[in-house]
């Protein structure tokens, strides 16, 4: 058992290996293409061009595992299949469990490897990318154009909710554009504070410089009306502000669901949901992104009923141009799941799998066919 593990591991390895490579150097050509459109605007190189598209290849890497492995598998195992030594190996015992049970052993390390760049290689990449472009086009920032994000805190009078904008945020605690509005149990406005710049610090306590700080308070001058509000102006002064708000959970309200790692979104949708905001959205990339690893397990079960067609059936190539096929059908049936359990209001986890396990039993059905009739 340990020589044919060696053969089909070797096979394989080496196919997608070698189909991994080739996507990431056709998305590196589109991506580096796609900026030279803006290499000379605002001072922006081509070297640096270069450089943010490498630190964009992590991502696409994460994106493009499941598919090379469907490719790299399919062409292996028709490969051994045209060369008969898959059938070979099948007279000398290798039945379709032992078969289906070496693929899926190669297919966990797959998943590991795919969950290690997806949660922690890709989303630190494409921040540092986003620095890089940022930096070199004189921006101090990087992210989305602002958040609004919610509080709730228990302060000496009483019950306080709070409602900040910010324009960016740094995953080091840096704030730009801060605006906290501050609401008593009524939802009536107490104060307000506007900031350039903060940083957020362990506790978690935000520090903003150059605060200005208004409050309103009944008016208690006599030439006033009863109820009308008295405003107190204060700055620029440098505020501190004790919140539940963490610098993880501030980071991630400006960076896109897809550029976050699972830990990120499930930190970020319980504090949406903790808030009373929607959440859905982040629990389905979530899902999603927890889900999307086991994705390897249904591509290799994709991938081995190609091996008991009989090299008459078609060539190497119309079989790696349907295993092409089946992968694009299946990033497109996955993003149009997850579109439409976000719009027609679906259980997340429901919303993430559904792509999964329909291929996963479909693939099942043609292995079983085949192995009873080939």
């Amino acid at each position: 058992m340990k020589t044919v593990r060696r053969l089909i591991y070797t096979e394989v390895l080496s196919a997608v290996a070698f189909v991994t490579v080739a996507f990431l150097a056709l998305f590196f050509f589109i991506d580096f293409i796609d900026e030279l459109e803006k290499v000379g605007r605002n001072g922006y190189p081509a070297g640096t061009a270069v450089l943010y598209c490498l630190l964009q290849l992590p991502g696409r890497l994460y994106e493009l595992v499941p598919i090379a492995v469907l490719i790299g598998t399919i062409y292996s195992m028709a490969r051994l299949a045209q060369s008969s030594e898959f059938t070979v190996l099948r007279t000398s015992g290798l039945g379709p469990v032992s078969a289906l049970g070496l693929l899926v052993q190669l297919a966990l390390a797959f998943a590991a490897f795919t969950f290690v760049v997806g949660d922690y290689i890709a989303p630190v990449s494409d921040r540092h990318a986003e620095v890089v472009r940022a930096k070199a086009r004189g921006n101090s920032s990087y992210g989305h154009t602002g958040a609004w994000l919610k509080d709730r805190l228990e302060t000496p009078d009483g019950e306080r909710s709070y409602s900040i904008q910010l324009t960016a945020a740094t995953s080091d605690g840096e704030l730009r554009d801060v605006r906290i509005y501050e609401f008593d149990p009524n939802g009536r406005l107490v104060s307000s504070v506007r900031a350039p710049s903060g940083h957020i610090e362990p506790g978690p306590l935000w520090r903003l410089q150059q605060a200005r700080v208004s409050r309103w308070r009944p008016s208690a001058a006599p030439e006033r009306v009863q109820g009308e509000l008295e405003v107190i102006e204060q700055g620029p002064v440098t505020y501190e502000w004790r919140s539940s708000l963490s610098r993880e959970v501030v980071a991630a309200a400006v960076q896109s669901p897809s550029q976050m790692s699972a830990v990120d979104l499930y930190r970020y949708a319980n504090h949406l949901a903790g808030n009373e905001q929607s959440a859905q959205r982040y629990e389905i990339q979530f899902w999603r992104k927890a889900l999307y690893p086991l994705a390897c397990l249904v591509m290799v079960a994709l991938a081995l009923p190609f091996a008991y067609l009989h090299s008459r059936s078609g060539g190497i190539s119309l079989k790696v141009f349907g295993g092409i096929m089946l992968g694009i059908s299946f990033v497109l049936l996955n993003n149009v799941a997850n579109h439409i359990g976000l719009l027609q209001d679906w259980t997340p986890w429901i919303a993430a799998s559904v792509p999964s396990a329909v291929y996963l039993v479909l693939s099942l059905l043609a292995f079983n066919w085949l192995v009873r009739n080939r």
